[in-house]
């Protein structure tokens, strides 16, 4: 779910860094029920395999009713008892079931001229994180009058959307419909991840069901000052950074190729102290064209560049999005605050009026009595799984820096828990299982 999903984004757990954001939810999810797994689940196992039986034959209605139940019924109970061992068999049934079945597959990477339609619609439009396009990992589907795209990946029986469509929003309701009739006749189904509440009326009308995945950072940089009481804590961990000798300057496209090879390693570093494998989709990914398409922040000590962020930016000059992080661990406790600030600092100075932080997956949730079991099981992830993911820590790292907090949403087909589809979006993230258990 990272943010910037990044369902918009694995931090160190002292600074509550963001740098993280494999999936979170779904990684979560996954870990939590192996976890609950005890030496004598060998019975449960036997059993799995005559329900799995069972589930073989429903079709994808009947694998979100299982799914939902067995959520409801894993929520029920603390040790492995049977309620909680048969919410187990049926959300392995479900997940298992939906992996058996084949759909046309859609992984050719867009073709050049494709590309740079796409990036021709890029410069038209307020939404930096749009740039993720230009990854390459993704396909493209442009409206019928050309002037809007949906960028997005097959996992599974899943087609997943990133963002909203990109372009003009006139485009946005035909757009929608073709992407889903599209995804229907390769037999698959569509989804949106990290969509904004301006799309979900779209989402309503086509037929879908919208579920809250967190809430998206956003600094408004025309009101961004360290001045006052309320930053002394964060001035004073940047003024301690910057008196024991990390320096901040900003790499302008044309100065990042100089330096890709000392980046490269602090890349290799950070993914190697974390144990976690390069991810994708909705996360920049280390590659050397990419990183060089723009300007670079980074901090520096004694000359040697140990932390870095990737800016993408709209050509309008209005939005700016926090892409890439990376940082040599355990290097200084005032290195990401410092990081961020100077970039806020310096987009503002550039006219930029909004810096986007990315996500603070399953924050927001509500869990008032009518609120859907999905709000439930995120928030009870958001308070008691900290052993997966910083959630909390995500949170208040970027709270740090006085954002708005906007609502980001997954929407899908059906009624019951969109267990398969983050199933799918965590695999797609993740680069499949391997990189899943790594991280």
């Amino acid at each position: 779910m990272a943010e910037t999903a990044q369902i918009d984004d694995t931090s160190e757990p002292h600074t509550g860094s963001p740098e993280s954001r494999p999936a979170p939810l779904a990684v979560s999810l996954a870990k939590v029920l192996i976890r609950r797994l005890t030496p004598g689940s060998g019975i449960i196992l036997f059993f799995s395999l005559i329900l799995f039986t069972i589930a073989f034959a429903a079709n994808l209605f009947l694998e979100e009713s299982l799914a939902r139940l067995g959520w409801t019924l894993f929520l029920s109970g603390n040790p492995m008892h049977a309620p909680s061992g048969l919410a187990l068999t049926l959300l392995i049934g479900t997940v298992a079931t939906n992996r058996l079945r084949r759909a046309a597959p859609c992984r050719k990477p867009p073709s050049d001229e494709e590309m740079n339609r796409a990036v021709e619609i890029l410069a038209t439009q307020p939404n930096a994180s749009g740039g993720l396009v230009r990854l390459g990992d993704k396909k493209i589907l442009f409206s019928s009058c050309g002037k809007a795209f949906i960028m997005y990946a097959q996992q599974g029986r899943s087609w997943v959307a990133l963002f909203d469509p990109i372009g003009c929003r006139k485009a946005w309701p035909d757009l929608v419909l073709k992407f889903m009739e599209t995804a229907r006749k390769a037999g698959c189904r569509a989804v949106f991840y990290q969509v904004s509440p301006e799309f979900l009326p779209l989402t309503v009308e086509a037929g879908l069901k919208p579920y809250k995945l967190g809430e998206q950072a956003v600094v408004d940089l025309t009101r961004f000052d360290l001045k006052g009481g309320a930053w002394l804590k964060l001035r004073r961990s940047i003024n301690r950074a910057v008196r024991d000798g990390l320096e901040f300057s900003m790499l302008k496209p044309e100065e990042v190729p100089a330096v890709l090879d000392e980046l490269l390693s602090v890349s290799r570093t950070w993914l190697a102290a974390q144990n976690a494998a390069e991810k994708g989709f909705s996360l920049g990914t280390f590659q050397s064209q990419y990183v060089a398409a723009g300007p670079v922040a980074v901090i520096r000590l004694k000359g040697r560049i140990v932390a870095f962020a990737s800016i993408l930016s709209t050509a309008s000059g209005g939005d700016a999005f926090i892409d890439l992080m990376r940082h040599l661990p355990e290097t200084h406790r005032g290195m990401m605050d410092l990081l961020f600030v100077r970039i806020m600092e310096y987009m503002k100075a550039e006219g930029y009026k909004t810096l986007n932080l990315g996500m603070a997956p399953l924050a927001g949730l509500s869990t008032h009595s009518k609120a859907p079991l999905w709000n439930h099981v995120g928030e009870r992830i958001f308070r008691n799984g900290e052993r997966f993911y910083n959630f909390r820590g995500v949170q208040a790292f970027k709270s740090k820096f006085d954002p708005d907090w906007h609502p980001r949403y997954l929407a899908v087909s059906g009624t019951g828990m969109p267990v398969l589809s983050v199933f799918d979006i965590t695999m797609l993230i993740g680069g499949g299982l391997k990189g899943l258990l790594r991280r």
